[in-house]
Parts: C-alpha cells; structure tokens; sequence
C-alpha cells in the first residue's frame, strides 16, 4: 500500500473517501470542511452517530468535497484518541466496500498522531488469507494523511513499524507444514540480508558442542532440527553507551506438548507458539532501518515440540547450558527450556540488558486476558524502561510480580530445579524459571500468551496473529539513554 503526506485543503483532496475523526466532547471540523457541519450535526441530533469509537457514517458524493465520499468515523473521547486504532478500523470497514484510496484527515496534528494513524492503516490492510486459493478479500492501495506541518520522519516511522508488524503477523500465520525451524531460520536470514544486518544460525551439532541440553531436549522428539538464530545491529556510529540491548523470542513453530500432550481442541493455534520470536525478528527489521545508538542482537531459539520415540519423556533430567540441570515435570512446559539456554547465550555474547517475548503460560491468560501482557523482572529500571516505551506505543502491558518466595516452588530433590511449579501461580514460577538463567542481568520478561492471537475479529484487526510487542521493542532501543 501506498502511504503518503497531504498538505492540501481537506475539501480538495481527490480520494475515494476523506475520513474525518469526530469526537463525543468536541465536534468541531476544519474551516476546508464547513460544508459537512449540517450533515455531522444533523446526525447526532437523530442519535445514528454519536462520536463514539467505533462508528462510522458515510456521505456520497459530498457537496464542496473533491473526494468521492466523506466518512464521518467515532473517535470516541478527545482524551482518549488514538489514532492508530481508529485508521485501522476504518480501513477495514472501507476497504470492504471497495475503497482503494483514502485520506485521513487531522486537523490539529502531531507526530505521533501522523505515525500512529499510518500504522493503524498499514495493520488494517493486512489479512490472514494468504492461503485461500480464492478469496473476495479487498485491500486499500493508497492512504494519505492530510496534515499542515513537516511529518515526513513521523510518516517513514510508521511505515516502517506498520511493515515490520506486518511481516511479523506474516510469520506467524503460517501453519507447521511451512514454517518448520530451519525454515523460520530461512526467513530471518534473508530478512536480515534485505535489512542490512548480521545473521549467524547456530545448528544443532553447535548446540551440542556447546552443551545445550535444555534447548536440544525439547527438539528431539521431532524430526525438524532445531536452530538458534541470532541476528546482529551495530550503530553506524560508536554507540553512545557500552549497553548492549538483547531480544529473546520464543520460536517454537509446533507445540504437541510432547508427552505431556494437548488437547485435540484448540492445538491448530499452536502454529503461534513461536510468536516471540517472529515479534524479535519484526523489531529488528524495524531498528534496521530506525537505525537506534545503541547495538541491539536477536536470539531466537526455534524447536518444533513433538510426541515420537526419541521424545523427552516427564522425569527426564537435563543440564542446561549454563551448567544449571532440570527435571522436566511436563514436556508442555518447553518455552522456559529453550529461552534459558538462549538467555545464557545472549550473556555471554555480552548482553547486558535483556528483554524475552513468549507465548508461555495459559496462567496468564487466566489473569490478564487478551488485553494486558504480562510483564515481569528482576529490575525496577529496566521494568520502568519497558513500561514507558509500551505506554507510547499503545501496547498495553502490566506489571506481575516475581518476588523471591515464588522460587521455592520450583525445588526439585533430584535437579538443581524443576521445570515446573505447582498449579497456583503457573506464569509467575514461569517467570522465576528463565530468571534463574538471567540472574543479574537487568531483565524483562513479557508474556504474550494471550495477546499475540486474537480468537474472534475485531473493527481493527481479523483473527489471528497481532505482532504485539514489535513497537515496544523498537522504542526501547531508539530511546535507550546510558
């Protein structure tokens, strides 16, 4: 899709419909646009439009309105905006109707404001039909933002994000069959050859050499040879701070749950099990092109979990690759496994702050739902960080606890500790688990288990995979101070 900056007059800009935001508490429209007052007016006057979030009116054929139709779209309360959810909600209702160019207008804007509408555009644009053999799915071709003022950088920002999110959503829609770990290892290396960055794919007989066993354990049941992906930015100039950001996803591409297996009902979905490592891999094509000051590396460690004869069976103990041994309670709990190896390897590649994504525990599911990720740390600072880049990228996160007395729960009397805990606080002892790996390293730990997969369409968004935690980490980076 097109994107692109408007600084006519709302009236004169030629498109297939002209979307105006309109608020609950303040309905108020540019002087380019009087023509339209009447119109608004008289449609909240009937109550068919209030100005709440999610609304939309249409007007053909405007009168003084070069564009074909004007779109009277909710925004809901004017301290609430939020432009990115808006244009992409508008996108998706437009583009159903056949629409294929739409101008957004905003008439007091700002940067983010710009940013966030050509990101929502973007992400309202994307659809997981990719494998339909025919499908009736339309798409929008161009989308401008009109707007007074020098908004190119905030325009390239958005588009950049929009793709990057894109291409993360991308990768998790696809099923098992395409995207087995070499072939995500695939993905990453030609994405990181496009972007200009480093990428190095440690295979299995390295992973042995060096002693990953918490790692290897989970990938020999399946017949698909695990892969850890690492991919590499340095700043073009001498970094600003001798911090060294690392990215962790969770790249398994099938989880069966081993032989600690799932229910039949709902397994399709664990196609995005590896929803953390296609976020990582989304963020760094995005600070590729950002270009932040401070050196960012990815480590994604990808494993297909299967049920065969070679399958790490309950009981199994396992040493890991910092030395620590495991006793594997459930097979189901793989993540933790495969991210504390990738986690010791990041240290020693000299990471000195560390952010992990992972779709992890069906616990946190049952405390945040689908809105809020969970976040937990061992760092007040570096959770304080992480916080305030979600906050400003509208990715809601909240804080969870991980105090010490959630360890003990993970006592093993036969591995120096065990993979999982008892049934109360699961995405807590899930936590502790992969901070038994980072020990002091600042460190962040985000579960998306239940906001990486939307189960039902929203006016936003389809069904299916949603790239959180993308723009997070990109604004962590480009706004790391030493």
């Amino acid at each position: 899709m097109n994107v692109t900056l408007s600084a006519l007059p709302f009236n004169r800009i030629d498109a297939d419909a002209l979307v105006v935001p309109v608020f609950e508490d303040d309905f108020q429209l540019p002087a380019s646009l009087e023509s339209a007052v009447a119109w608004i007016e008289s449609l909240k006057a009937s109550g068919e439009f209030s100005g709440k979030g999610g609304e939309i009116a249409i007007l053909h054929q405007p009168a003084g309105v070069a564009a074909k139709r004007l779109v009277a779209a909710g925004a809901g309360k004017q301290a609430k905006f939020d432009p990115r959810q808006l244009a992409a909600a508008t996108v998706r209702t437009l583009k159903s109707k056949g629409v294929k160019s739409v101008a957004f207008a905003l008439s007091a804007p700002t940067a983010p404001h710009v940013e966030a509408a050509v990101e929502g555009a973007l992400l309202g644009n994307w659809e997981a039909e990719k494998h339909k053999s025919k499908s009736d799915v339309k798409f929008l071709e161009w989308f401008s933002v009109g707007a007074w003022g020098d908004f190119a950088e905030a325009l390239t920002r958005g588009r950049i994000l929009g793709e990057s999110q894109n291409f993360t959503r991308d990768l998790v829609n696809e099923p098992a069959n395409l995207l087995a770990p070499l072939h995500l290892a695939d993905r990453a290396k030609a994405m990181a050859a496009e972007a200009g960055l480093e990428c190095e794919v440690l295979d299995q007989d390295r992973m042995k050499q060096l002693g990953m066993g918490s790692l290897l354990g989970v990938a020999q049941g399946s017949a698909e040879p695990p892969a850890l992906i690492v991919i590499r930015y340095k700043p073009a100039k001498a970094p600003i701070t001798a911090d060294h950001l690392g990215l962790v996803g969770k790249g398994v591409t099938f989880d069966t749950g081993g032989v600690s297996i799932k229910p039949a009902d709902g397994m399709e979905k664990m196609k995005y099990d590896m929803a953390g490592g296609a976020a990582v891999l989304g963020a760094m094509r995005a600070i590729a092109h950002l270009e932040p000051a401070i050196p960012v590396t990815a480590f994604i460690p990808a494993v297909e979990n299967m049920v065969g004869s070679k399958a790490q069976r309950p009981g199994d103990i396992v040493t890991s690759y910092s030395g620590r041994t495991i006793e594997v309670l459930n097979t189901d709990a793989e993540g933790r496994l495969i991210l504390a190896d990738a986690i010791t390897y990041a240290k020693k590649q000299g990471c000195t702050h560390l952010v992990d994504a992972a779709t992890l525990t069906g616990a946190i599911v049952v405390a945040l739902g689908s809105v809020n990720v969970g976040a937990f740390s061992n760092n007040d600072e570096m959770l304080a960080r992480v916080l305030s880049a979600a906050k400003v990228e509208g990715e809601k996160m909240w804080h969870m606890p991980c105090e010490d007395e959630y360890r003990d729960l993970l006592k093993s009397p036969f591995a120096d500790l065990a993979n999982i805990g008892p049934r109360g606080a699961g995405s807590i002892t899930a936590a502790w688990f992969i901070r038994e790996f980072v020990e002091d390293t600042p460190w962040v730990h985000l579960d998306i288990a239940g906001t990486a997969w939307l189960d039902d369409n929203k006016p936003h968004m389809p069904k299916g995979p949603t790239g959180v935690a993308v723009r997070t980490f990109v604004r962590l980076a480009q706004d790391w101070q030493s």
